[in-house]
Formats: C-alpha cells, structure tokens, sequence
C-alpha cells in the first residue's frame, strides 16, 4: 500500500469499561500505552478524554506503518491482549489532510467506528 505523503494517518479509539472494578487496571494499562504513544517514531499527536462513559484516544501519525509499529509492540500490544477481559470498544483509523478536531473526531469515530 501506498501512502499520499500530503496526509497523515488518524486513529481515533473507545473503549467503555465492563465494570468500574476495571479501573485501575485500564489506567494502568492506559498511561504506559499513552506514553509509549507519545514516544513513538512517527507520532505527530496524542490525546485521551473520556466523552460519555467512553474512553477515548485520538492519535496523529505520519503513516499508517507508523501507527501499527506501536500498535503492535510494548505497553500497547500487552494493552490489547488485556482488553477483552476490561472492556468493549470500537476503533477507526483513516487517511486525513490534517489532524481533526475532537468534535470531528468523535462524529467520525461514531459513525464509522468498527466493533473490536
């Protein structure tokens, strides 16, 4: 796959706790793959809010191999092989000309977001 090197890749996540009892482990779980994000070669953005309920991320990458390098390594991979058992969630990732805004990104996220 071929990327516009004019755009940047943009995920947008959210994940909504099976019970409040998941809460330290998910902000345990969230802050070191928060980190690692913030660190990651390729990353241009990252920010977190919880909207209704819902735990958000929003992340800007230079390329979407970008965003799979972290996705798939440290606190982020351990992260995913926990989520099921804390939580439900949707996640979508898309090619943009800029990074969105948060209101953008959660109409976006709402209506294009795929169950994980």
């Amino acid at each position: 796959m071929t990327e516009k090197t004019d755009q940047v890749y943009v995920s947008i996540t959210g994940l909504t706790l099976k019970s409040p009892f998941h809460g330290i482990r998910f902000s345990w779980q969230a802050a070191r793959s928060f980190s690692q994000a913030a660190g990651a070669p390729g990353n241009l953005a990252t920010d977190a809010r919880m909207v209704d309920g819902v735990h958000h991320t929003l992340t800007v990458w230079t390329t979407r191999e970008a965003m799979l390098d972290y996705l798939r390594s440290g606190p982020h991979l351990a992260a995913m092989k926990a989520y099921r058992s804390i939580g439900t969630g949707k996640v979508h990732g898309y090619h943009a000309k800029q990074a969105p805004s948060w209101e953008d990104a959660l109409a976006i996220w709402n209506r294009e977001g795929r169950a994980v």
